[in-house]
């Protein structure tokens, strides 16, 4: 199903090899096969989330504009994924690229485990709100009824994350 041009916003990690050259690539794939980026927020280093003995991560967010459903937008991140060398091994663990479906316009998605929209875990994660609330502050989470910058000023995550 084609629909209108709808914003979707991603978040890109990386904590292996060259993480620049890795996630610039990735988006470079997105920009060709999603649809044309439009925002790219600055680049942030963070540390390692859920499992502490791993190198950081380097993270961005990025706008994208495209006509695919939320479920075409899935299959063309996690084949880019792929095609970039990431192998689904452990939660949580170390990857080459990581590629995340945050928000789709205003969209509530539930397809169970395969995809949820807004990302379900979005707002107790200080690597996502940080680089979001730098290329949408105001934007209002469509079940929280929160700006991103409201969720990132009332979040309670510790962890190292810094704008490089």
């Amino acid at each position: 199903m084609q629909l209108d041009n709808k914003k979707v916003y991603l978040l890109l990690g990386s904590n292996l090899g060259d993480r620049r050259k890795l996630i610039d690539e990735a988006i470079l794939e997105i920009g060709a096969q999603v649809g044309a980026v439009f925002q790219q927020s600055s680049f942030y280093e963070t540390a390692a989330w859920g499992r502490e003995d791993q190198p950081g991560f380097l993270n961005v967010a990025i706008g994208v504009v495209t006509a695919f459903n939320p479920m075409e937008v899935l299959e063309k991140v996690l084949r880019i994924e792929q095609d970039l060398g990431r192998v689904r091994l452990e939660k949580w663990g170390s990857r080459l690229i990581d590629i995340d479906l945050i928000l789709f316009d205003d969209l509530i998605v539930d397809e169970g485990p395969v995809l949820q929209i807004p990302h379900p875990q979005m707002q107790h994660r200080k690597f996502v709100l940080e680089p979001l609330a730098e290329l949408i502050p105001h934007y209002k989470h469509p079940l929280l009824q929160q700006t991103i910058q409201e969720l990132l000023e009332s979040l309670d995550d510790n962890l190292a994350v810094s704008k490089i």
